[in-house]
């Protein structure tokens, strides 16, 4: 049974995030062997709008065409990109309140979350959007459950970041649906090393989160950061940072909600995760290279994190592999 998915393009839509989620759609279907998916982008107008880069995406039909003709609609996409608030309009509020009462599935690439955001369509739900805009949709929708993550999937809402997450998100579907084998050949056919899941999440620069304007909290991270593998005592940060610890920890406190010692924790655990996913150093060598000298203290840093224990990330992804 072939699944339909309609591509709602905003004003300035990210490209990059729109192809991520078309492509691996049309891979499929070559590689399966037959149209089991179908896609359309379309406009309230049918008129096509340019993307950021400038490009327009043809064909482009008119979303009540798209909507009515062709079959059941699987997947409505909203598809955002910068300056998402002024491509918002009453008309188009009004047509994804409609498109939820038809029981239409929602989703949103890149900041299209933003528009089921403002339409009330995300209250309740888990949802995520570009790493940017994260803070402002806190602020402004506190009834939205917002993360970090990649991609979020909560019953009939499907919400992604933008770069190439969409992609992944598009994997999952098509391993649901035709299963893991032909997931893993479609992702190969794009030479990606790993399919990334809905648990991983964003990585948002620390920069971006408490802005340039604190240089004394981003020399700290960055001085942590280029000692991995022999962590530096908190007293060493401050003396070579020339920052007080006390500093240091009130700075943390205030601008990341976290005291500089897990901050640190935590920064030398996802760089075990990428050892562990990337590489094939063993585990021993792993917690070495992170700064864990006790193995059984890395074994239960890293399932406090990430709720599981380092030897089954590797077999997951052996698993994944083989399959």
């Amino acid at each position: 049974m072939k699944s339909r998915f309609v591509f709602l393009t905003l004003s300035n839509y990210s490209m990059i995030a729109v192809t991520n989620a078309i492509e691996p759609l049309r891979m499929a279907n070559r590689l399966h062997g037959a149209a089991v998916y179908e896609w359309v982008v379309a406009t309230l107008d049918g008129e096509p709008v340019a993307s950021s880069n400038g490009l327009l995406l043809s064909p482009t039909a008119a979303l009540a065409d798209a909507m009515t003709l062709g079959g059941t609609v699987d997947l409505l996409f909203v598809c955002g990109g910068i300056n998402v608030r002024e491509t918002i309009t009453p008309r188009l509020l009004t047509t994804l309140k409609r498109c939820n009462e038809q029981r239409v599935p929602l989703g949103a690439l890149c900041t299209g979350g933003y528009a089921l955001a403002q339409a009330g369509l995300l209250d309740g739900y888990h949802a995520t959007i570009h790493w940017e805009n994260l803070p402002a949709l806190r602020e402004q929708f506190p009834r939205v459950l917002l993360s970090d993550q990649l991609y979020t999937i909560d019953r009939q809402r499907y919400t992604c970041s933008g770069g190439i997450a969409p992609l992944e998100l598009m994997l999952h579907l098509i391993d649901g649906k035709l299963g893991a084998q032909l997931a893993r050949l479609v992702s190969e056919q794009f030479i990606i090393e790993r399919i990334r899941d809905g648990n991983d999440r964003q990585y948002v620069p620390l920069r971006a989160q408490v802005g340039v304007s604190h240089q004394g909290l981003l020399a700290v991270a960055e001085l942590m950061e280029q000692n991995i593998e022999n962590p530096l005592s908190l007293e060493e940060v401050a003396q070579r940072s020339g920052i007080s610890r006390r500093q240091i920890e009130r700075l943390f406190k205030r601008h990341v909600n976290c005291v500089p010692k897990r901050y640190y924790l935590e920064m030398r655990l996802k760089r075990a995760r990428e050892l562990l996913l990337q590489t094939a150093m063993p585990i021993m060598a792993v917690s070495t290279a992170c700064g864990f000298q006790s193995p059984p203290h890395f074994s239960k840093c890293y399932r406090q994190l990430f709720g599981h224990p380092p030897i089954a990330e590797r077999q997951g992804r052996q698993v994944s592999l083989a399959s």
